[in-house]
């Protein structure tokens, strides 16, 4: 069973794709790779560490 899940989280581009993500149209579908850590090392929460993303060619409902 497909089911569309939304979330929230923050997010952190460093180096050279922070650049490439400065540079990307508002308004458009990107899918993103990267990894979740500890916001620090005494934390809860965590943060999404973007590797790398790139445009999404369609989106399907």
């Amino acid at each position: 069973m497909r089911r569309q899940v939304e979330f929230e989280i923050a997010a952190l581009a460093a180096g050279e794709i922070s650049g490439s993500l400065n540079r990307a149209a508002l308004g458009e579908v990107f899918q993103f790779t990267g990894f979740l850590a500890r916001r620090n090392r005494n934390s809860k929460s965590v943060v999404f560490h973007i590797v790398e993303f790139g445009p999404v060619a369609s989106v399907q409902d």
